[in-house]
């Protein structure tokens, strides 16, 4: 595993930042180049709880659970598995290989300002794909934050 870093400026007040990121609708947007029609099936992101990130037909994605959930500042989720044909595989190979992966979402106000600092740990098959997509979709968590 290696950890990449991302982190994109945006006008908006962390509070709405935070919003757009977590909002099942404006999730469903800014996720978008990761894969067109993903989401997430979760607790409200409570802390602890386990976290389904699902392409759009339900039947793949990454088994996960929220690390910690501190409002408006701090988002880490763990990774545990996969999510193979709808079902949940923490055991095989594939899965172990994302197993303890960390994704972090840090946001730091600056004069009304957010700074979005995104770190996750990733896999050699899919760090390229990860340098391209996430730039792409920090500009929609900007644009969507942005927005009124």
């Amino acid at each position: 595993m290696e950890k990449i870093n991302f982190s994109i400026d945006i006008n908006a007040p962390k509070e709405k930042v935070w919003n757009v990121l977590w909002n099942d609708e404006s999730y469903r947007k800014w996720t978008s180049p990761f894969a067109e029609g993903c989401y997430a099936k979760t607790d409200n992101w409570k802390e602890g709880s386990k976290v389904l990130f699902l392409g759009p037909d339900g039947g793949g994605g990454m088994v996960s659970k929220v690390a910690s959930n501190k409002k408006n500042e701090f988002m880490s989720f763990e990774h545990l598995g996969v999510v193979k044909d709808g079902i949940e595989d923490t055991e095989s190979d594939s899965a172990k290989g994302w197993a303890g992966a960390r994704e972090n979402y840090r946001l730091t106000d600056n004069n009304g300002k957010t700074k979005l600092a995104v770190d996750m740990d990733s896999t050699d098959e899919f760090k390229d794909y990860f340098l391209k997509t996430w730039p792409v979709a920090l500009e929609k968590v900007k644009e969507l934050s942005e927005k009124n």
